[in-house]
Parts: structure tokens; sequence; C-alpha cells
């Protein structure tokens, strides 16, 4: 017979109340005493009734993670899903993972998705995080929801990181080998993260005593084919970069691609960064210089502080997590091999 609530109580020494304020997240209960109870939960693998708790407590226990344009950036989403399910992990909530394309009509999509689901919580990503018209509905909604990386005040619950101060070491990190020549890929149009880069760029060239050339920045949409496409532009000019910043690593694989299909050899005629920290970037060769996003951490701080939200709906929370950047093969010296 499985578990109940009522075993896991006696198991551990305490009332059902108290599992029960466990299972629902509250944190007023005494650190030493929640670990017991979760430590019984476990040991009798109770499993918490997802329906009956949804009718007695007119709650879902559902969260979802919505975000777009998942090719662009599987590995950035993965890394968020697997930190939304690890928050998500000893709690009585499920997650709940849905694409939604960028367009006029994205408030109006999600709320039949609301409708729908009657998710108790949403964790939006870019674009999405940064639509202000979304956000205004979700508050007329009146249902709670976190953000990764927007670029707007009006979020609530924000969780990132600062991207312009990484952009602007990773291009200092090039300008301290010797770069003076330094080309930027872009990321997509209406990304935060397209105009935080793009800043810290220029933030390390203004520090580097380097002029700002407007001919050394090509469009991105961070993928591949972009990448592709920007490396194209940019090693076709008469006087090519010794060095190229991509928004993200996928780009960045790109301008590695066209590089090598020049004959080019990386670092000696060309030193190339990404930003992220995807997996790809550890297996391409030469691994690529990056910046370690902290993927994994946001997804999950985003869905802590939500469902934190839910029982404290005057929550507020900007909260920053750290980066690294993470120095491979793929960047030297001008002319070093």
């Amino acid at each position: 017979m499985p578990a109940r609530i009522e075993d896991v109580a006696v198991h551990a020494g305490v009332s059902v109340k108290t599992v029960s304020r466990v299972l629902n997240g509250y944190t007023n209960v005494r650190a030493k005493l929640r670990t017991r109870i979760e430590a019984s939960i476990r040991e009798l693998n109770y499993v918490p009734n997802a329906s009956a708790r949804s009718l007695a407590g007119n709650r879902s226990y559902l969260v979802a993670l919505l975000y777009d344009n998942p090719a662009a950036g599987s590995s950035y989403v993965m890394e968020l899903i697997v930190g939304v399910l690890q928050a998500c992990r000893g709690t009585p909530y499920n997650a709940v993972l849905h694409p939604f394309e960028a367009g006029e009509d994205l408030a109006a999509r999600i709320d039949g998705f609301v409708a729908q689901h009657r998710p108790d919580a949403l964790v939006l990503v870019p674009p999405h995080a940064s639509n202000a018209k979304l956000l205004q509905r979700l508050d007329e909604l009146d249902i709670r929801y976190s953000t990764i990386s927007s670029k707007l005040r009006e979020s609530q619950i924000d969780i990132g990181f600062d991207e312009r101060k990484a952009a602007e070491e990773i291009v200092g990190h090039l300008i301290s080998l010797g770069h003076r020549r330094i080309g930027h890929v872009t990321g997509l149009k209406g990304h935060g993260a397209r105009t935080w880069r793009r800043n810290g760029y220029r933030d390390a060239l203004r520090k580097g005593g380097i002029a700002y050339d407007e001919s050394l920045v090509a469009e991105g949409d961070f993928t591949f084919a972009s990448g592709v496409a920007a490396a194209k532009a940019l090693l076709d000019q008469r006087r090519p970069p010794t060095a190229i910043f991509a928004a993200n690593d996928d780009m960045a694989c790109g301008v590695m691609r066209e590089a090598h299909e020049r004959g080019l050899v990386i670092p000696r005629d060309l030193s190339v960064c990404g930003f992220d920290g995807t997996p790809v970037s550890q297996l391409i060769s030469p691994g690529l210089t990056t910046v370690h996003q902290p993927c994994r951490e946001m997804g999950c701080a985003a869905t802590e502080r939500v469902l934190q939200a839910i029982r404290d709906p005057a929550l507020r929370k900007q909260e920053r997590v750290p980066y690294q950047v993470q120095l491979r093969a793929s960047t030297a010296a001008p002319g070093k091999p």
C-alpha cells in the first residue's frame, strides 16, 4: 500500500500539519526538522496525490516554463529546464514546458494556455521575459511569474547576471592578447542579451583605447547559420579582424566553420570567442573561449522565487548570479599558433 501523509508524520515524529507545510514549501519550518521530514518522504517513497491537493487547495500545482525559438539555443533552454526541474524536486509542484513563438498574438495565445492548464506560476525566458504587454496581461490575470534576464523594470522577480560586464571582460581578454581589430557578431534583435553584450564589447574597446568601428559589427540571430554569414561579411573585408567575439557559442562555432573553410588556422590567423558556455564549447577543436552563463542556476532560482511568490504575492526580487570566463585554445596573441 502506498505511503500516506500520516505515515510520513509518524515516521518523522511530527504532526501531519508540519509535513503538509514542508510539502507546500512554507519556509517557517526549522531546517533540521525539514531535513528529517524530507528524509522520511524519500525513505517511505511518499508521493503526494496531486489531484486531491489541487481540488482541496484550488491549485494545479503546476509551474510552466515558457520559451521561444528552442532551435536557436537548445543547450541554453535545456539547462534552464534542468534548473526548473531541480527547484520542483521535493515540492508538490510539477513543471510544464511550452514553446511559444513571438508574435502580435502572443498574449492571447498564452491566455489560452493559462485557461487550459491553470498553472499556478510561470517562468518566462527571453524574449518573452522582456515583453511588456505580456507582463501587463499576466498582472491583469493575477498570475505569479518570474523572468530570466528581463530588460524591463516591470518584472517583479527577475534572475540574471551581469552580461554587459561579462562581455566587457571577455573582449578585454582579446585586447590583452594584443588584438586591436576585433569583430562582433550581435544577438537577435529584441533580446536584452543583444544589447548588453554589444554594450560590453563597446565598453572594452573604450577602456582599451580602441575606436568603435561599425563596419566590424555583423548581424546575427543566435543561430549557427547566422554565425557563418556574419563571418563571411567580416572576413571578406579588405582589412579583416584578427579576432571575433560572437554573442553566443552557436554563432562562434559558425565563425570557426567559415574560418576553417577559408583555410584559416584558429587561433594563429583568427581568435574566436563566444558566450553562454554551452557543452559544444568544450567539444569542438580548438576548445572555445567563452563566458559560462549560469543557466541551470537561473532556472532554479527563478522557479524557487516564483513558488515563494505564490505564498507571498508581495515578494519582489532582482537577483544576480555569478558568471565565469572560460579561457580555452581558440584565443591567442595575433599570429601565435
